[in-house]
């Protein structure tokens, strides 16, 4: 099968890309990375066609995202044309050509506000970075295609970008103080099983909009508390606050981004790990103990 994947030098791309190429798919990568197979600004629409043309891609993945929540709050122009151009482009495309095309399109829980957890039809973006990836759902939902709402942690695999874990980690280590929030919730994924779960898509290619993380979830104050707990860190350096309490956040961001699993769990006939064993998961990547 052959699979073209957009935004792999990213945080998660650098994890699923090897994953999908070790599962036995034919992956090229397309971007402005030098890293990339092919070179190429997904904004440009006629200089994409032009390269997807050539390639003639099975399946179509897209990770490209704009996720500085203040940047796109300061400037929704360039959230619109990363976050919507970008997916409108593609949908164009598979839109044009007469062979099929299936499209994985990667979103975000952030389209998600109020108590949850959320099921799918409960969409509430209170940011233009929420509002800017739920618009690139309504474009990718043109043609068939698999959306993701989905958020994710664990060792990053990219020399420019760090997850949240990482952050944690790093400022723990180097004696950092973190300021964690006790009334911010989310159920993300490790980027493996995240991974794993989109090489499954790739074959089944489900219909829809799906809510994929794990089946609980935790404040982010509870989250690192765990994490920090399985590598026998010390709690001294960290602050637990309400997020209302703070004056360095420039924008609003959600106060619970927890995913309801049901319908993709159904769909796939599978069972999603809970939030303590995905940190489990990744604690072998974290080995360096203060």
């Amino acid at each position: 099968m052959e699979i073209v994947t957009l935004g792999a030098s990213g945080l998660f791309g650098c994890v699923l890309v090897p994953a999908l190429r070790l599962a036995g798919h034919n992956v090229v990568t397309v971007g402005r990375s030098v890293d990339s197979d092919f070179m190429c600004d997904a904004g440009e629409s006629r200089l994409l066609c032009s390269v997807l043309d050539e390639l003639q891609p099975d399946v179509l993945l897209n990770l490209i995202a704009l996720t500085d929540v203040d940047l796109c709050e300061s400037d929704p122009k360039q959230a619109f044309l990363v976050n919507v151009r970008t997916a409108d482009n593609l949908v164009k495309w598979i839109e044009s050509r007469a062979k099929p095309c299936h499209l994985i399109h990667l979103s975000t829980d952030q389209v998600y506000d109020g108590p949850g957890p959320h099921y799918e039809d409960d969409v509430m973006p209170t940011n233009y970075y929420g509002f800017s990836k739920y618009a690139s759902e309504l474009a990718a939902q043109r043609v068939p295609s698999t959306v993701l709402r989905t958020n994710f942690f664990g060792k990053s695999m990219s020399n420019r970008r760090t997850s949240f874990t990482d952050w944690v980690h790093n400022s723990i280590v180097n004696d950092h103080k973190i300021v964690l929030f006790e009334d911010v919730f989310f159920s993300p994924l490790s980027m493996v099983t995240l991974a794993e779960m989109i090489i499954v898509l790739v074959s089944q290619q489900p219909l829809g909009i799906f809510n994929l993380g794990s089946r609980s979830g935790l404040s982010k104050s509870e989250f690192a508390h765990l994490f920090m707990e399985k590598l026998n860190f010390g709690m001294a350096n960290v602050e637990v606050v309400s997020i209302d309490d703070v004056s360095f956040m420039k924008t609003y961001r959600p106060r619970d981004m927890r995913l309801k699993v049901e319908k993709i769990e159904q769909t796939l006939n599978i069972v999603l790990p809970t939030l303590e064993c995905e940190i489990n998961r990744v604690i072998i990547d974290y080995d360096y103990k203060i």
